[in-house]
């Protein structure tokens, strides 16, 4: 079973879990909520959970469901270091996101040898030491990557974020865009949205992020559209949630 509030995250684990013959995946939810009602009704042998999700995250499902009814469990998540941290010290299953192949594999092994052994399911105690390390670390500064590695032909780069001037969705990837040039980068736009310094970069629009130190001027084109011009003369379309997020960071 998976459960994520992103659409394009539950078809990617969906797509990656196609590769083994014996996963099947029987259903999907979009929320906490969803995943309790079916995981109180339905038997599922393992269980992909998203970590942070609107109003029943996660670690409110955990909770809710109980222990005793929790199959085995692997958490996705976008917290950052000190969180993932907590997972390892006391041996939970991870994915970061965007899921990578390599570390799906990893975790379905070491799922196997637990359900092999009968120790997949958290005990009361390892629950309530995770759920506090995570809550810990939600309230230490939240570090925002320096720069990206990139590729830039046949080599890599480390690419500083400062040089970033705008970003735009390109599927399950983001296309990094800086003096003039274009480098992919393997994260979803909402990943990185979440990732960078909010003081720095602003969503303007479902598929473009900016660097507000690129922005020379903003336009309002109608109630629900409006667009912003960058130092170089570039356009790029803005939302009206958008344009809510520039006046705010105006008046901060």
């Amino acid at each position: 079973m998976i459960v994520d509030d992103e659409p394009l995250g539950r078809e990617l684990l969906r797509i990656l879990l196609t590769d083994y013959r014996d996963v099947e995946v029987v259903a999907e939810c979009k929320n906490g909520q969803g995943a309790i009602d079916y995981l109180r009704s339905e038997p599922v042998d393992l269980l992909f959970l998203d970590v942070q999700m609107p109003k029943i995250s996660g670690f409110d499902v955990v909770e809710q469901v109980g222990l005793p009814h929790l199959p085995p469990t692997v958490f996705v998540t976008a917290y950052h270091e000190h969180a993932v941290r907590a997972f390892e010290i006391h041996a939970i299953d991870y994915l970061t996101k965007p899921v990578q192949a390599e570390r799906l594999q990893a975790a379905l092994v070491r799922v196997r040898e637990k359900i092999a052994a009968k120790a997949a399911l958290l005990t009361q105690s390892q629950l309530a030491e995770v759920l506090n390390g995570l809550r810990n670390a939600g309230d230490e500064p939240k570090a925002y990557p320096s720069r990206f590695l990139v590729k830039d032909g046949v080599k890599e780069i480390l690419l500083p974020v400062e040089k970033i001037e705008w970003i735009e969705a390109a599927e399950y990837y983001s296309c990094l865009h800086s003096n003039g040039r274009r480098f992919m980068l393997r994260e979803t736009i909402t990943n990185l949205s979440e990732r960078l310094d909010p003081t720095q970069f602003v969503r303007i629009h479902r598929s473009l992020i900016v660097n507000l130190n690129q922005i020379r001027e903003i336009y309002r084109e109608g109630q629900t559209e409006g667009s912003i011009i960058l130092i170089d003369g570039r356009k790029l379309r803005m939302s009206k949630a958008g344009h809510q997020k520039l006046v705010e960071i105006g008046k901060s």
